[in-house]
C-alpha cells in the first residue's frame, strides 16, 4: 500500500495536475474531424507523443491517462511513450473502462461496462508500466433522473473496479460524472452531485477500498449549459466545496476536476476559485482533457511544422491550471502570456 499512497500524493502534488488523453477511437476522430486530420493510427501516435515530449510539462503535468491503444505505442524513436512521459517525471495511468451503455428498463440513463476480465486487465497494464486507473460513470439530470437505480448500479461498478485496481497495486481514480447538459439550476445540479458521491463512498466502504489510496475525479457543481441563469465563479466554488464537504471523506489525498463542457478559461477560473478559499481537507487538482488538449490541437492542425506550436498551447493551458491550484490565477495571465 505504501507505493499507491506515495503515488497518490505524487498525481496530486502541488502545482500539479492531469492530463487525460483517453479519448476512445470514436471521440478522437470527432475532435480530429474539427481540425480536418484523418484519425489513423499513426495520426494519433504523432499528436499524443507531441504533448506527451512538450518541454517543461512535467513541471505542471503529474500524471497522464492513456487509451489501451496509446499505452501500448511507442515514439517515432522507437521509445515506449509511457517511458516518453517518465523521462519527464509523469506518470502514466489508463482508463479501463468499456464505456456507458444503456441500462436496462431506465430511460435514457446508462451503466458503465468493463468488469469483465478486469483482473487481467490491470495485471497486463501493470507490466505495461501504469501507476494508476481510471473508470467513468456518468449521470443526466432531468425528469426523474438520475433515478436510484442508475445512482446504485454505476456506485457498485465504481466500487468493484476500485477493488480491483487496488489489487493490482494501482491507485484508482473514481470519476462519478454529473453530466451538467440541460436548463438545470446550479442547485439541482448540487442536489444530485450529492447522492450521487454518497452512494459511490458507500460503495468504496463496503468494497474494503483504501481509500487513501484513490483519488476522486468529480464535475464542478454548476448551472445547466442551457439554463437562462448561469451562476457566477463564486457560486460555482461555493456549491462545489458544500457538496465535498458533506460527502467527501478527509481520507482521500484529492480531487482531480473535470472540465466537462467548460471552456477552456472558464474551467481554470472555477479551479482557481476553490483554491482562493483553501486551504482544504484535499488538494483540489485538475484531470482536464478538451480544456488542455483543445488549443495544441488546433494549433496543430495535422502539420509537422506546427508542432511547436501545439506544444507551446499545451505548455500555457498547463501552466495556468498550476496556478489555479494555488489561487493565484487571473483573467490577466492569459494576456500577459498572449503578449510574450
Amino acid at each position: 500500500m505504501d507505493e499507491m499512497y506515495e503515488t497518490a500524493k505524487a498525481l496530486v502534488a502541488p502545482g500539479k495536475g492531469i492530463l487525460a488523453a483517453d479519448e476512445s477511437d470514436g471521440t478522437i476522430k470527432k475532435r480530429f474531424d474539427t481540425v480536418g486530420v484523418s484519425s489513423t493510427e499513426e495520426n494519433r501516435r504523432i499528436y499524443r507523443e507531441t504533448l506527451f515530449t512538450t518541454p517543461g510539462l512535467g513541471r505542471f503535468i503529474s500524471g497522464v491517462i492513456l487509451f489501451d491503444e496509446t499505452i501500448r505505442q511507442r515514439s517515432g524513436d522507437g521509445v515506449p511513450l509511457v517511458e516518453v512521459l517518465k523521462s519527464q517525471g509523469i506518470i502514466a495511468g489508463i482508463k479501463v473502462d468499456k464505456g456507458a451503455k444503456p441500462l436496462a428498463f431506465a430511460d435514457g440513463e446508462t451503466v458503465t461496462e468493463g468488469l469483465d476480465g478486469l483482473r487481467g486487465r490491470f495485471e497486463e497494464y501493470r507490466r505495461l508500466g501504469a501507476g494508476f486507473g481510471k473508470w467513468r460513470a456518468t449521470y443526466s439530470i432531468g425528469a426523474g433522473r438520475p433515478s436510484a437505480d442508475c445512482i446504485r448500479a454505476n456506485a457498485h461498478a465504481l466500487g468493484r473496479y476500485a477493488a480491483l485496481c487496488q489489487e493490482a497495486g494501482l491507485v484508482p481514480i473514481v470519476e462519478p460524472e454529473v453530466l451538467m447538459d440541460g436548463t438545470h439550476s446550479i442547485e439541482d445540479a448540487a442536489e444530485v452531485t450529492a447522492r450521487v458521491l454518497a452512494a459511490v463512498y458507500d460503495e468504496l466502504y463496503a468494497q474494503r477500498v483504501d481509500l487513501r489510496a484513490t483519488l476522486l475525479k468529480p464535475n464542478m457543481v454548476l448551472s445547466g449549459y442551457s439554463a437562462p441563469e448561469q451562476a457566477t465563479p463564486a457560486r460555482v466554488a461555493e456549491a462545489t466545496l458544500d457538496v465535498l464537504y458533506r460527502h467527501v471523506p478527509a481520507a482521500v489525498p484529492g480531487m482531480v476536476f473535470l472540465s466537462g463542457g467548460q471552456s477552456d478559461e472558464d474551467a481554470t477560473v472555477h479551479l482557481n476559485a476553490m483554491n482562493a478559499l483553501g486551504p482544504h481537507p484535499w488538494q483540489l487538482s485538475f484531470s482536464f482533457g478538451r480544456a488542455l488538449q483543445s488549443p495544441a490541437l488546433h494549433a496543430w492542425g495535422g502539420r509537422d511544422q506546427n508542432l511547436a506550436a501545439a506544444q507551446r498551447a499545451l505548455h500555457h493551458r498547463a501552466e495556468m491550471n498550476s496556478a489555479a491550484r494555488s489561487g493565484t490565477y487571473s483573467p490577466e495571465m492569459e494576456r500577459e502570456s498572449a503578449a510574450t
